[in-house]
């Protein structure tokens, strides 16, 4: 076996022991593409979470660039965080709210959702006399989480907020629970079930906004677009249906990188990392890369995931630790301390996906990028080339 190369490679040094390496204009191409496919419906940006680990903030701004006249939070906390930061786009409060949240959301100037009377009457009491709360009522046709399954009680809702000073009504809206199901009938029949009620609320408010379709329900079906559609995963170039987002077109945004930290000698036999769960077959190198499950690179990927470097797969052998993880490179090896790894993202001709780990996990791709933690830095960027 070849002695353990000592020197860095310049050319693949990482510069960092975990960075998440962000591209605003793949946000905003994703953007543009999904606006071209809804035509005059409006696309709102869901920035919740983060942005789904990739950044709230700089994702709104290339989302906008992109297209989207609405952005969509799930905490009063996260709209006021886009206000702070100088976000003036309409903004949509999409999760059940306290009453200091709605204080705090509608001191925000964020749209919040209804789907009971009390909380319009709450809303009201809270609301300025010369800036009305604007509520979308939100009717439940099978998600089975929040909002009202009884249409007339949407109706009552909008009702309310119409009559009653201080408040105002914005929308009507839905959510799909399958529409990343292709072989599931019942996003059909929730799509049936909401548009009797869609054409009543038309009729009674035909300024309100209708939305209802969420990314996977934007490429499956024009008649789930609507007034606006609220993408989420598929702005930051991540499919769906969990496959490639390559074949929607939409391009990664986000991509999760390392270094190779040390470089051992391993004989045959000989064990790597905590419970010695894997014994080298035989005489090998194996890489240490300062990232772990303290940094959102999951237990679960123990003995089980590829990471690239040198544009090549290289096996993740052992249990991935909090810090660290172990990376058999091979007997006769090329790479050296220093070399960059690619956890997530592109090397030379090969990838790796979110949606290939979250195969790998028995999760879906939004995990992957909304677990990767606060301690990893995100950076202004490049999937294939952040240098």
């Amino acid at each position: 076996m070849a002695a353990a190369p000592a020197r860095a490679s310049q050319a693949t040094a990482a510069p960092g022991r975990a960075i998440a390496y962000v591209d605003a204009v793949a946000v905003e191409r994703n953007c543009a593409s999904l606006k071209q496919r809804l035509g005059a419906a409006d696309l709102c940006a869901v920035v919740k979470a983060g942005g789904y680990g990739h950044g709230a903030t700089a994702c709104a701004a290339a989302a906008v660039a992109g297209g989207a006249t609405w952005l969509a939070v799930a905490t009063a906390h996260e709209a006021a965080e886009l206000r702070r930061d100088g976000v003036g786009e309409r903004i949509l409060v999409m999760g059940a709210l306290t009453r200091a949240e709605l204080e705090l959301a509608l001191e925000a100037d964020a749209d919040v959702v209804a789907w009971r009377e009390g909380f319009a009457r709450a809303a009201a009491a809270i609301a300025s006399p010369d800036r009305p709360a604007r509520l979308h009522v939100k009717l439940d046709t099978g998600m089975g989480r929040l909002g009202t399954s009884d249409p007339e009680e949407a109706m009552r809702v909008a009702a309310l907020a119409q009559s009653t000073r201080g408040l105002a009504v914005a929308g009507l809206m839905t959510h799909f629970a399958t529409a990343d199901d292709p072989e599931s009938g019942f996003f059909d029949e929730q799509l049936n079930r909401f548009k009797p009620v869609v054409e009543e609320f038309r009729r009674a408010y035909p300024e309100c906004v209708v939305h209802a379709a969420n990314s996977a329900a934007v490429l499956r079906s024009g008649d789930a677009h609507f007034d606006m559609a609220r993408c989420g995963i598929s702005i930051y170039g991540m499919d769906p249906f969990g496959v490639d987002p390559l074949g929607h077109g939409l391009a990664p945004a986000l991509s999760l990188r390392s270094y190779i930290a040390d470089l051992k000698e391993v004989r045959a036999g000989a064990t790597v990392g905590y419970g010695r769960t894997w014994s080298a077959p035989a005489a090998t190198h194996v890489a240490v890369l300062p990232i772990g499950y303290g940094d959102g690179y999951r237990r679960g990927l123990s003995d089980s995931a590829e990471v690239l470097i040198r544009g090549r797969r290289r096996p993740v052998v052992g249990t991935v630790s909090m810090d660290n993880i172990t990376v058999d490179v091979g007997s006769d090896t090329d790479v050296h301390r220093g070399d960059e790894a690619v956890l997530i993202g592109t090397q030379g001709d090969d990838r790796v996906t979110a949606e290939e780990l979250a195969r790998i996990l028995g999760t879906i791709n939004y995990e992957v990028t909304c677990g990767i933690s606060p301690r990893v830095p995100r950076v202004a960027g490049t999937t294939s080339d952040p240098s």
